[in-house]
């Protein structure tokens, strides 16, 4: 599974749960995953104590989220190589959190990297990703043909990196 990557953790208010992990625990937002946070209605405020080699995603427990509902969860990173090799592996007896077979067409495409949300057989929900953009782009979505899942336009966040063109 790689790295632990980020946990999932849902607050009634990211702005001040953000403020307390940063007084009490020394957790700071990373400026790298900036557009989940402002980018769109309902995405993750990403904040770290170490850097952002791991993250908790402050998630605002609304109806306004774009994504299904989370429970809280546990986020691994692994390399391109890995990340390929999982997703063609599949199905192979590991679920999507709607308790069908995982398989390679529910890869999730997140702007900054690459997903697949999976569940253990207790329900326990999970998630893979690769910050391998462009390789994973080219040698599985593009060479196996498919077609991720996206939960907001790409246009948002091509807009977001660049303002001037928009």
């Amino acid at each position: 599974m790689g790295r632990l990557d980020h946990v999932h953790i849902r607050v009634p208010d990211r702005a001040e749960a953000a403020r307390w992990y940063a007084e009490h625990l020394g957790f700071e937002p990373v400026e790298a995953f900036d557009f989940w946070a402002t980018g769109f209605e309902g995405g993750p405020l990403q904040i770290s104590a170490d850097d952002g080699a791991t993250t908790l995603a402050l998630f605002e427990a609304t109806d306004g989220h774009p994504m299904e509902p989370l429970r809280t969860g546990v986020a691994f990173s692994v390399d391109a190589d890995s990340f390929v090799a999982f997703a063609r592996s599949l199905p192979c007896g590991i679920d999507h959190p709607n308790g069908e077979p995982l398989t390679p067409a529910d890869l999730i495409d997140f702007d900054l990297c690459w997903a697949f949300d999976l569940m253990d057989p207790w329900g326990n929900v999970y998630e893979l990703n690769c910050y391998e953009y462009d390789r994973i782009r080219d040698e599985l979505v593009d060479a196996d043909n498919v077609e991720p899942t996206r939960y907001w336009p790409r246009e948002l966040y091509d807009a977001y990196r660049n303002p001037a063109s928009s």
